[in-house]
C-alpha cells in the first residue's frame, strides 16, 4: 500500500466515526509512525509503506476511531513552543491556556517566587520556569499520578533547556494550598483549576469526558468551587503586591469579579479575553491590609 492510499484509508475510517479533523488526524498519525513529513508526502506519496508501519498505523487509527485523544496516542502535546508528555492522568494542555501565560509574563517581572496550583502536566509552571527569570517555581497537585507526569516533563524540559532551574523547581502534593508550608509567600499564584459544572461534564465530547481525568474538569455544582477556595485561602500566601491569576470558562468573567470583590484585599481586578473574544483570564493584585 502506498503512503497516499494509507492516509486516505485512515481519513475515511475516522470520518465514519465522526472524528473532528479526520484528515488532519489521519496524516498526523501517519507522520508519527513513519517520520515522513508533509512535504515529503506531497512529493513522494506513491512510495510503498512497509507492513510493520502499516500495521502500527492501522492500530492507531482504530484507537482514534474509539475517540481516544490524539495526544494520548502520540504521548505529546505542544505548549508554548515546548513538547510536553501527556497521558490519561492529566488534562491535555490547550492553546487557550497560552493566553494566560502571556498575560502572566507581562505582569510579573523576573526574580519572583511563583506557585502553580492544579499543575497537572506541569505545563504552566514549567513554561514559566523556562520563559521567565523567576527566583523559584512551585507546582502543586492533589493527584500523585499527575505529579509523576509533571516530574517527567520537568526533568526533561528543564534538564535540556534550563538545568540551572532544576534546583529551584519544587513539586508538591496536596489539596490546593494545603501543600504549602505556613509562612511561605509568593509574588504570583496562578491556577487553571477544574471549572466545568458537574452537570455539563457528561455533555462534553467523548475525547474529554471519557479520556481526560474528571477531577481536572469538574468544578462542582456551579463550576466555581475551586475559585472561591483559592481566592479566599490565597490571601495568606500572597506577598503584598502579589498577583493571583486564573484561567476561567468563557462565561465566568462576571462571577470571578464578584468572587474577588468579596475580599477588600484584592484590587485591580481584571477580566481578559482570548483570541476568540471569550472570557479566559481573571486576575487581581493583593494588597495587605494595615
Amino acid at each position: 500500500m502506498t503512503a497516499r492510499q494509507l492516509v486516505s484509508w485512515g481519513t475515511k475510517e475516522l470520518e465514519k466515526k465522526s472524528i473532528e479533523n479526520a484528515k488532519g488526524d489521519a496524516f498526523y498519525l501517519f507522520e508519527f509512525i513513519t517520520g515522513i513529513s508533509r512535504l515529503d508526502y506531497l512529493v513522494s506519496g506513491e512510495q510503498e509503506i512497509n507492513n510493520d508501519e502499516k500495521e502500527r498505523y492501522e492500530q492507531l487509527i482504530q484507537k482514534r476511531c474509539s475517540h481516544i485523544p490524539l495526544q494520548h496516542l502520540t504521548g505529546v502535546q505542544e505548549f508554548m513552543g515546548y513538547e510536553f508528555f501527556v497521558n490519561e492522568n492529566v488534562l491535555i494542555p490547550r492553546q487557550d491556556t497560552e493566553t494566560v501565560l502571556e498575560e502572566v509574563l507581562h505582569h510579573v517581572p523576573s526574580g519572583k517566587k511563583v506557585l502553580d496550583l492544579c499543575t497537572g502536566s506541569g505545563c504552566i509552571a514549567i513554561s514559566l520556569a523556562l520563559l521567565g527569570s523567576y527566583e523559584e517555581v512551585f507546582a502543586s497537585d492533589l493527584s500523585k499520578e499527575a505529579l509523576m507526569v509533571a516530574r517527567k516533563n520537568m526533568e526533561r524540559l528543564l534538564g535540556e533547556e534550563k538545568p540551572s532551574m532544576l534546583e529551584r523547581f519544587h513539586l508538591l502534593q496536596g489539596d490546593l494550598l494545603t501543600s504549602i508550608e505556613k509562612g511561605t509567600v509568593f509574588d504570583l499564584i496562578v491556577s487553571n483549576p477544574p471549572y466545568i459544572k458537574t452537570s455539563v461534564c457528561e455533555t462534553l465530547m467523548e475525547e474529554v469526558k471519557d479520556h481526560e481525568p474528571r477531577m481536572a474538569l469538574d468544578g462542582r455544582e456551579d463550576g466555581l468551587y475551586f475559585y472561591r477556595r483559592i481566592v479566599k485561602e490565597a490571601r495568606a500566601y500572597l506577598q503584598n503586591g502579589g498577583w493571583l491569576f486564573f484561567e476561567i470558562g468563557h462565561d465566568q468573567g462576571k462571577a470571578l469579579e464578584e468572587i474577588f470583590s468579596v475580599y477588600e484585599e484584592y484590587e485591580n481586578i481584571q477580566i481578559k479575553k482570548d483570541l476568540a473574544g471569550l472570557d479566559r483570564i481573571a486576575f487581581a493584585r493583593y494588597k495587605k491590609l494595615d
